[in-house]
Parts: structure tokens; sequence; C-alpha cells
């Protein structure tokens, strides 16, 4: 798989402030897709100028993997370890579809989930990009598949509970609500889908 090498800064100003550069580019990415933004899009939203932009992060493939970055490390990583963490596999699975009907349509954060949305723009041309974002949607049915198979070992799923396509379905569940919250589904609209995913998983063993 292609690998995007993350963009080492040099000649920065020093009153450079990254997050915020990052978080308005999410912005531009968020509004166009990959492909559509332009340098010069981004460059106005971050205000900025080209040559700071390449010195500061490379290029726009790696400006934007550097976004998606740091949009799953600010709205992500603590709800995904959360339901890694949680003890009870049923409570920790419907606490994080809940959050992430949260996140995906908080006025706060870009609207849908960028790793999905964004990837709707990229061509042929940018398969780096692609390739970067499939590895990233694959992480999260990992994420899934891994809760799951923890919850067979710790004996409160079935051994017999088919835990790939169960990770595939609550993964292409999480990736229906994110394109919903870019169609400008509701919070509401999101919690009722996060409880019907709930009821997709299997009765506890011996039950």
């Amino acid at each position: 798989m292609a690998t995007i090498v993350p963009h080492r800064s040099k000649g920065r100003p020093r009153t450079f402030d990254r997050d915020a550069a990052l978080n308005r580019a999410l912005n531009v990415f968020w509004q166009r897709g990959y492909e559509p933004a332009t340098i010069a899009d981004l460059c106005a939203a971050m205000e900025i100028n080209p040559p700071s932009l390449y010195a500061a992060f490379g290029n726009k493939a790696q400006l934007f993997m550097e976004a998606v970055h740091h949009y799953e490390r600010v709205y992500w990583d603590a709800i995904w370890d959360r339901m890694e963490q949680g003890s009870d596999v049923k409570l920790a699975l419907s606490g994080f579809f809940h959050e992430a009907a949260g996140i995906l349509t908080s006025q706060d954060v870009p609207c849908g989930c960028l790793v999905i949305l964004a990837a709707t723009n990229v061509s042929a041309e940018g398969r780096e990009v692609n390739e970067a974002l499939r590895a990233m949607r694959q992480e999260g049915r990992n994420c899934f598949l891994t809760r799951l198979q923890r919850a067979v070992s710790d004996g409160q799923f079935s051994t017999a509970t088919d835990v790939d396509s169960l990770a595939s379905t609550l993964n292409a569940m999480l990736e229906g609500m994110s394109l919903l919250a870019r169609d400008g589904g509701s919070r509401e609209e999101l919690d009722r889908i996060a409880t019907t995913a709930m009821m997709m998983l299997p009765a506890s063993a011996g039950h």
C-alpha cells in the first residue's frame, strides 16, 4: 500500500499556529473534497502564501493527510478508546455510536466524517490519497473486529458469532451515518440509527 510520508516543515514563521491552520484546511477539504480544493483556496483559508504552505506541509496531499490525522486525533480518538476499553461490549458500542452521532452533527465539527466524505472527490490521479483513506477506513473496521473478538473471548458473545461480518456491518453503519449527517440529518435521526445498530448485536452468551 502506498503511504504519504508526513512533511517536515522548514522556514516556518515563529508565530505560525499549525493546529489553527489545519482546522482551516479541514473546513476547505470538508466543503470541497480533496480534489476540487485548490492551493489558492487553502492558502486563503489558512492566511498564508503558497511558499509558506509548501514549506510547512510539503504539498496538497501531505497537507490533506495531516489535516485528516488532526481531525481523527481531535474528534475521534477518545471515543474509539472508550469503545475499546469498555468492559461491557454492548454498552461500549452503544456509547460509541451515540457519541459518533453527536460528533457527526455538531456545529463545531466538519459535518460528517472527513475520512468518508473527502474520499468521494478523489480522482485516479490521487491514488496515494485514496489508498491512505482506504487504510484509515479499514482501521475503523479493525477496531470493531478487535472489540467483538474480545467480547467472544470474555464470554459475552457466543463463539459462533460471525464477528467478521458484524464488524463490517457496524463500520458500514458508521459510514452511512456520516453521509446522512452531510446531507443534513439531525442528531435525533442519527441517534435512532445508533439504537438500531445495537439491535443487530447478538444476544449475550448463555441467554
